[in-house]
């Protein structure tokens, strides 16, 4: 991809939202850990310096070298990389008197300034810093101000360096978008050729020069990435592509069949493997949620192994990777901890000798969709909600059996039925049932019973990183609620979920 921007990361929680931000206007970007960028810069046409949950004064702040960007290329510094540009540029930055966090509006926006073209006096901007910045650095100018921040925004005379202590990748900044705008197209010049189209374009040429006549095998999911993936592969090598999709006995109702169905008119090479068994005699009496999440990769491994072992010299494993799982197995300081596993980006066993070939590395989720209507794939696949690939074993808490399958299975299904038929699914990013380890007490005709509970759970993300719980009309959670209760044999009571992320996760386990 050419005219990149290159976004730094400091470890904070805001950095994949510029980026998706700079990708909204239709500009490629990267972003690297401050301390691990490429050396060589030659295609980036600007740098974009993220904030961090650091003081620039603490003994353990991060520290870019930062020789070859400033004065070199444009560069935006965002909240954290203000504060280092003033601190060690002349500049200074102390603990404020007036912490901001939150909202704060403009008060004072210098004339005639390129960065701040279109936006009003008295504009929202989100503040997220303990330290202000008490002096400016050698040559810097103010642009900005708050009724608190005297130093809201500076730029550097001499220089095409430009610095906010505010965060205008957030939706609480009005006119953020407008702001990034401003600095990335009319300051820097970068051009805004980041389509789907010219995507699946150059992918497709890449794709085709990179396997020429290899055979590439997929693992098909059902899922949007992989689809999409399959469909980019499909148009670059043709016959040559070799998707696997495997029933692991934790799909959703009817699943497998449903979705070998529709791959069928899609023109894919897909052979589906029944393995359900396999994979459930394996959990047997596995509790452990990470236990759990590794026997299902592993036996996921065998059985795919397995699979393409059967086809002749197989050069590739294609995976439907995406931005946030690359950027989430690198981190500001290493490798990201483990809260879950059973990711896209991993090692594969030494025994399957096959090169890696991930053509969505890097997409957004949003994206994905975006150009998966560029290929012309049925919006009804490409709205899919997002699914786990453990499937339906990390929303049984505890234990893995046939029957408790079943029931999550039933559940399942009348929970997202109903979703669709009252015209909420689109409305939901994700949404499901989890079985609950806990058996209540009920009444159902005229006899006591001792059955299980099940919660609900339904979200609104863009992307997974953060979420919130839906909410879903009353009417709807009693009727679907009603049904649950008689039409799933051994349910009698169910509870909806009203947590956000954080503090809690999508999924239970």
């Amino acid at each position: 991809m050419q005219h990149n921007v290159l976004i730094l990361d400091f470890g904070s929680q805001y950095t994949q939202l510029i980026a998706r931000r700079v990708r909204e206007l239709n500009i490629f970007c990267e972003i690297f850990p401050y301390n691990h960028f490429p050396s060589d810069l030659s295609p980036y046409k600007a740098v974009i310096l993220g904030g961090s949950p650091f003081s620039v004064r603490a003994e353990d702040a991060p520290h870019p070298d930062l020789s070859q960007i400033r004065g070199k290329l444009p560069m935006l510094a965002v909240c954290y990389g203000a504060q280092y540009l003033a601190h060690f540029s002349g500049g200074e930055v102390a603990a404020s008197n007036t912490r901001e966090y939150g909202r704060a509006n403009l008060s004072y926006i210098k004339e005639n300034e390129v960065f701040f073209n279109g936006v009003s006096e008295n504009s929202q901007v989100w503040m997220s810093h303990s330290d202000s910045i008490k002096a400016l650095p050698t040559n810097a100018v103010k642009l900005a101000s708050t009724h608190d921040v005297e130093f809201a925004a500076y730029k550097i005379e001499g220089e095409t360096t430009y610095a906010i202590q505010y965060h205008p990748e957030v939706f609480h900044s009005t006119d953020g978008s407008k702001m990034l705008k401003n600095f990335l197209v009319d300051i820097a010049q970068v051009p805004q050729n980041f389509t789907p189209n010219a995507f699946v374009e150059e992918m497709v040429g890449e794709l085709k020069e990179k396997l020429g006549d290899d055979k590439v095998v997929l693992g098909l999911s059902g899922g949007v990435d992989s689809t999409v993936a399959a469909v980019l592969l499909n148009q670059a090598i043709g016959k040559n592509l070799y998707c696997i999709f495997v029933n692991n006995g934790l799909l959703r109702k009817n699943e497998f069949e449903n979705v070998l169905n529709q791959y069928k008119g899609m023109g894919l090479n897909v052979k589906g493997v029944d393995a359900g068994d396999r994979f459930l005699s394996e959990l047997a009496g596995i509790s452990d949620p990470e236990t759990k999440r590794k026997t299902i990769g592993r036996v996921f491994i065998e059985v795919f192994d397995d699979e393409s072992h059967l086809i002749e010299d197989v050069k590739w494993l294609a995976q439907g990777t995406i931005y946030p799982d690359v950027i989430e197995s690198v981190s500001v300081k290493g490798p990201s901890a483990t809260i879950k596993s059973h990711h896209n980006v991993g090692g594969l066993p030494d025994y399957m000798k096959l090169k890696i070939v991930e053509p969505l590395r890097m997409l957004f989720k949003d994206e994905v969709r975006r150009v998966g209507a560029t290929l012309g794939i049925d919006p009804e696949l490409l709205g899919r909600h997002p699914f786990p690939g453990p499937g339906l074993s990390i929303r049984i808490l505890g234990d893995i059996t046939p029957e408790k399958v079943q029931i999550l299975q039933d559940v399942d299904a009348v929970f997202i039925d109903g979703l669709k038929s009252w015209g909420l699914y689109d409305k939901v990013w994700q949404a499901g049932a989890i079985l609950l380890p806990v058996n209540s007490v009920g009444v159902m005709g005229d006899e006591r019973t001792y059955e299980k509970v099940v919660a609900l759970r339904a979200v609104e993300s863009t992307d997974g990183m953060t979420a919130d719980w839906v909410h879903l009309p009353y009417d709807f959670l009693m009727k679907v609620s009603n049904d649950i209760i008689n039409k799933v044999k051994g349910v009698n009571r169910v509870v909806y979920d009203i947590s956000s992320k954080p503090p809690a996760t999508i999924e239970w386990e």
